[in-house]
């Protein structure tokens, strides 16, 4: 692109007008969304991509609720109830992935999550009693996604070798049915690192990203927390964490922390940064939401903004209205998240910073989601409706995939020496 594109902006919320006012933008800015008839690429909507989805609890859906991944997404969503699960969670119908059903949507990579946490009195809804749980929770789930690894149905990608091979893998295949899953490992929340030195640990076992906090209080920092906002910061045993992991060469999620968290965190910690699993506060307001604030804080580090495929972060009723009997999964759709790929794209001035990161069955599966999406496959259809907008080909591919490549490609270590 040269400086003669222009970028559209729009309102905060969307709404019938269509008249909208332009910036210019130098050379290498890329257009935000314009109306149907407005540049569109055809070819995006029958052209398969590659998709990287920046989180995605799969051990969790696995273990804390027994569903065996490895088979057809029919089967999964058909098995017979039983007395297995752990945690209130939506049943397998709602099922959004299984590993075949990955590798059908094309969805080559995912950050994969250990999600558990300390129960903290007063802080926290829900989780285990001491640390030492949740440690062993924590390798527990690091266990499942090594098992695959050893079946060859997945691959845990430690090194940006290991994320080059596999993605030129995907790329150059025709039929990805028998291809390997690519995971890059996340802590979404701290709890499961009993003190800052530990983490040299978990690098060692090939977790990659870390986020100091998830609902509630960790050890380490203040998260958002369902009914009671975001105040507080970081704790003495963060900073010295966060030192830890720049030491390491770890990266930083900065979703679910409170903003003075956030805040204090990018202070502290000078290596890379991402926010998997966010959508804008500007759209949906609420304190999980992040801001334009810190889309910009977060953008002049060259962090990529994961959005989530979850209807309660994308209703808004002041644009939807009131729900009267009616799911939220009915009243949203992938076109309210493209709106918020294109609000982060409009802040950032190009298209290098939005990708899905979809949260995938740890946002209530098919149920919680918008209502194009019947599973993981059906990512796919973002192509389509961003192309319809206007974006560009390369541009889409940013979005589905490209941006997370290119973050991962810097932020993962050059050789297994260190991990």
């Amino acid at each position: 692109m040269n400086s003669s594109n222009r970028i559209t902006r729009r309102a905060a919320l969307r709404t019938l007008a269509t008249g909208v006012a332009a910036a210019r933008l130098g050379p290498g800015k890329i257009p935000a969304a314009r109306a149907a008839s407005s540049g569109r690429d055809s070819t995006l909507e029958s052209r398969p991509m590659l998709v990287i989805d920046g989180a995605f609890p799969m051990a969790s859906s696995a273990i804390l609720q027994d569903r065996d991944l490895l088979l057809p997404i029919e089967q999964v969503r058909a098995a017979p109830k039983t007395v297995r699960r752990i945690e209130d969670a939506p049943p397998d119908t709602e099922t959004l992935a299984t590993l075949p059903e990955l590798r059908k949507g094309r969805v080559a990579v995912a950050v994969v999550k250990l999600v558990q946490r300390r129960y903290w009195p007063g802080w926290s809804t829900y989780g285990y009693r001491s640390d030492e749980i949740v440690y062993a929770m924590h390798n527990a789930q690091l266990a499942y996604y090594r098992i695959l690894e050893a079946k060859g149905e997945a691959r845990i990608l430690r090194t940006r070798d290991d994320l080059r091979r596999h993605v030129q893998q995907w790329q150059d295949a025709s039929d990805t049915s028998k291809l390997p899953f690519g995971m890059i490992v996340a802590a979404e929340g701290a709890d499961g690192i009993l003190w800052p030195e530990q983490v040299h640990e978990w690098h060692h076992a090939g977790m990659r990203v870390v986020s100091l906090a998830h609902s509630g209080i960790t050890h380490y920092a203040h998260g958002y927390q369902h009914g009671k906002g975001t105040s507080g910061g970081l704790f003495p045993a963060g900073r010295k964490l966060l030192k830890e992991m720049d030491a390491l060469g770890m990266v930083l999620d900065v979703s679910h922390a409170s903003e003075d968290s956030m805040r204090e965190s990018l202070e502290v910690f000078s290596g890379s940064v991402l926010a998997s699993h966010h959508n804008c506060r500007t759209l949906v307001p609420g304190p999980r939401q992040i801001s334009d604030a810190q889309i910009k804080m977060i953008v002049e580090r060259g962090a990529v903004i994961g959005h989530l495929m979850s209807a309660n972060a994308l209703y808004n009723e002041e644009r939807h209205g009131p729900l009267n009997g009616r799911t939220k999964r009915e009243l949203t759709s992938l076109n309210d998240f493209a709106d918020h790929v294109d609000h982060v794209c409009q802040i950032a001035g190009n298209t290098r910073c939005s990708a899905i990161g979809a949260d995938t069955d740890g946002q209530g599966g098919r149920a919680g989601a918008p209502r194009e999406i019947d599973t993981v496959a059906d990512y796919q259809k973002l192509a389509g409706v961003l192309a319809r907008r206007g974006f560009k080909h390369e541009d889409v591919e940013n979005v589905m995939y490209k941006n997370w490549l290119r973050l991962f490609e810097r932020a993962l270590p050059k050789d297994g020496r260190s991990g």
